[in-house]
């Protein structure tokens, strides 16, 4: 005990020794490499409902019943009778396509005079803007003809009867094939809660002992550059301001649990009434609305690059196909890659491309083999082998990342990159800034596809809230992916991109914590760890200029780099500890202007946005003094970017 007492004591000692001393960085003005344009970007795959009720903006949820059981309660999910009427998913003997067999099934009952029908309750609510029109569709038929002449009644309405928009649509029980309905709706208010519902209704005494058919339905607002089938506004905006570089997709663990539900390119193409949507790995069905081509036109809007994955004949169930058995997977993926960038008059699937409206290819630079193939490194050998030597024949202008361990297995041929993933705690990440630094330059070169903080506890990484696991992005996690982050951009000729993982969650429905940026129906709130990935991205600069290195040790992190176009100098620096610290620095240049700008992420250790606290931690932006030699004084648990200009 008194041993411990008298270790305590002197770390104490220490510490506050290290507290009032001042970290002198010294900059060179030599850059010692160019940053890659693709450093900073996104990681996506639909998990935590981020791309069904997320970002793809459709707000019906199970909208055309996709692969449920039909005659089940479950088939039913988020699907309500309204003034009881009868309402069940059918196997329809005569389905609206051969991608959506089932319909929902509307019986109205008898000796009622109200409407009758009925409603969806979005994802978990439905956003009501009065400032926004809404387009709403559904296909509809009577199974069998009949003399029933009258209107549906589509509506926005609150959970308790308020009717925000309504439209009238005739319909005629002479109408037994598929008929499309499309109606605009536009609400004279905008409610403040999301508890809201779209319906569909019928006069009840008109059509008593009525059956109609209904498939597919739609509810979409306005969508992200007005882009049709596109994004929700509000979160691709965000996604938007942190000017990304790269989006990789689909996944992740989302390429596919097993080989029947792999997630192919090919079914998330064209209309969607022959989009049969699959179940997703994360515990819910995804509808593929949100499909290649919206991937790609997603990356167009926001002006970045993808890095596509392709399947490569392993599962999460842990089978690998024999080798034997690749040859149409390693076809699929070239008609994947080709739908992207192919010839349309060279390959059908480019020209399916060009006659869903896009004739010119998409840029693409990078297709990952696989994912985490770390988990069967065995059978990567010869997977690797044969989708790399084919597909660089079919396409040798094309990169391809190897996602096993780096040089475990050996792997033929050799990869020029390896995309590497690490979730761990703030202390292990401040403590591997350095993670890099010792990698050999031999012409091999890292993505870093996945990483976050996600717990406090070193043992139990992946537990849960009560043993350490975090909900939301927090300061001293954040600070911690920050130092990581300098190692990332100092050693930035060998690391070509970075991305955090994941993207976004529902707070609804999620399955993985913690997420850059979460949302509800209505709202999205950026983490802490969100504004540090936009610091960083949008001050990069365009070099890397070395400078004093600290030894190691220590709560202070840094990283300079030089925008060229604009002559400024950007300074960013992480402190992952418990009290602010001194820094000054040198710099070579003559001109340095007196004054420059400080933008300041920070707050205590455990500090957070979330729902009930939106705004805790944001960046704060202010002027400090500059010159050849400055001081700074750099707070605790914060991410800081300084900005100098040099003439």
């Amino acid at each position: 005990m008194l041993s411990s007492l008298l270790s305590r004591g002197i770390l104490t000692s220490a510490f506050t020794i290290c507290a009032t001393a001042v970290t002198t960085v010294s900059v060179n003005g030599t850059a010692a490499h160019a940053i890659p344009p693709l450093l900073f970007g996104q990681m996506f795959e639909d998990i935590n409902q981020s791309g069904d009720g997320g970002i793809y903006a459709e707000l019906l949820q199970n909208r055309a019943f996709q692969q449920v059981e039909p005659n089940t309660d479950a088939a039913l999910l988020a699907w309500t009778p309204i003034n009881g009427a009868s309402i069940n998913v059918i196997a329809d003997p005569s389905p609206l396509s051969d991608a959506l067999p089932n319909s929902l099934e509307l019986t109205i009952p008898s000796g009622t005079s109200r409407q009758v029908g009925f409603g969806n309750e979005g994802y978990w609510g439905i956003n009501i803007n009065s400032s926004w029109t809404y387009n709403a569709s559904f296909y509809y038929k009577f199974p069998s003809a009949s003399n029933f002449a009258g209107k549906l009644t589509v509506m926005l309405q609150s959970s308790t009867g308020s009717v925000y928009a309504s439209a009238s649509v005739p319909v005629s029980g002479s109408t037994t094939t598929w008929t499309q309905v499309i109606v605009p709706l536009t609400p004279d208010s905008s409610p403040a809660s999301t508890a809201n519902n779209f319906t569909v209704t019928v006069d009840g005494a008109s059509s008593s002992e009525e059956t109609i058919n209904f498939a597919m339905f739609s509810l979409f607002p306005p969508t992200f550059k007005g882009r049709a089938n596109g994004l929700r506004m509000d979160i691709a905006q965000t996604l938007y301001d942190m000017k990304p570089s790269f989006f990789r997709l689909p996944g992740g663990n989302n390429l596919g649990q097993s080989f029947s539900t792999r997630w192919q390119w090919n079914a998330t193409v064209g209309n969607l009434i022959d989009r049969p949507g699959r179940m997703g790995d994360w515990g819910y069905i995804n509808t593929d609305g949100l499909g290649l081509l919206e991937y790609m036109y997603l990356c167009e809007d926001m002006e970045m690059e993808p890095i596509m994955a392709v399947w490569t004949g392993y599962s999460l169930n842990g089978h690998s196909l024999p080798e034997n058995e690749l040859a149409p997977y390693i076809q699929q993926a070239i008609d994947q890659i080709n739908f992207v960038v192919g010839d349309p008059a060279a390959s059908e699937p480019a020209a399916l491309r060009a006659s869903l409206g896009h004739s010119e290819p998409f840029p693409l630079q990078y297709i990952e083999i696989g994912n985490e193939d770390f988990f069967a490194s065995e059978s990567y050998i010869y997977r690797w082998r044969d989708f790399v030597d084919n597909l660089t024949a079919t396409f040798p202008q094309l990169k391809f990342i190897a996602t096993s361990y780096p040089f475990n297995p050996v792997l033929d041929p050799v990869p020029k990159q390896y995309d590497n993933h690490v979730y761990q705690t703030p202390g292990w990440f401040a403590e591997n800034a350095f993670y890099y630094d010792s990698f050999e330059r031999n012409g091999t070169y890292y993505f870093e596809g996945e990483y976050a903080v996600v717990s406090t506890n070193a043992s139990d990484v992946f537990g849960t809230p009560a043993t350490g696991r975090l909900i939301y992005p927090d300061m001293q996690g954040s600070s911690g992916e920050a130092a990581f982050m300098t190692g990332l951009e100092r050693n930035s000729d060998i690391v070509f991109a970075a991305s955090y993982a994941p993207l976004l969650m529902n707070v609804a429905n999620y399955q993985w914590t913690p997420n850059l940026i979460s949302f509800d129906a209505s709202q999205v709130y950026p983490s802490t760890s969100f504004y540090t990935q936009q610091l960083f991205s949008l001050n990069r600069g365009t070099e890397y200029l070395p400078s004093t290195l600290h030894t190691g040790d220590g709560t202070l992190h840094w990283s300079v780099t030089r925008d060229a176009p604009t002559k400024t100098v950007i300074i960013k620096i992480a402190n992952t500890g418990t009290t602010a610290e001194e820094m000054a620095f040198e710099l070579p240049f003559d001109g340095v202007h007196g004054t420059g700008t400080a933008i300041v992420l920070s707050g205590s250790a455990t500090a957070s946005n979330s729902p009930e606290a939106p705004n805790a931690v944001t960046p704060v932006t202010s002027n400090v003094k500059t010159g050849k030699s400055f001081s700074y004084t750099v707070p605790a648990y914060s991410v800081n970017v300084l900005r100098v200009e040099v003439e």
